[in-house]
């Protein structure tokens, strides 16, 4: 299963962000984990119905949207 089978969004779960299939965890909450300082193995641990292959999908999310996002600097 790729990422975007693992990820998707709802405008009747949490106003449309970005979860986790079969949750209500957003994406953004477990990159938050993430850059808090959590491993991996704790964020699975505390959440149960959570998988590795969810936490990657997360990141993987992250990665597009950092490729897809230009920002162009205006010219002076």
């Amino acid at each position: 299963m790729s990422w975007p089978d693992r990820i998707v969004a709802d405008p009747e779960l949490l106003a449309g962000k970005p979860v986790i299939r079969g949750t209500r965890l957003a994406v953004e909450f477990i990159l938050d984990l993430l850059a808090a300082g959590q491993s991996e193995a704790d964020i699975v641990a505390n959440y149960p119905g959570l998988a590795h292959e969810d936490v990657l999908a997360c990141l993987a999310d992250a990665r597009h949207l950092a490729h897809e996002y230009k920002a162009y600097p205006l010219p002076v």
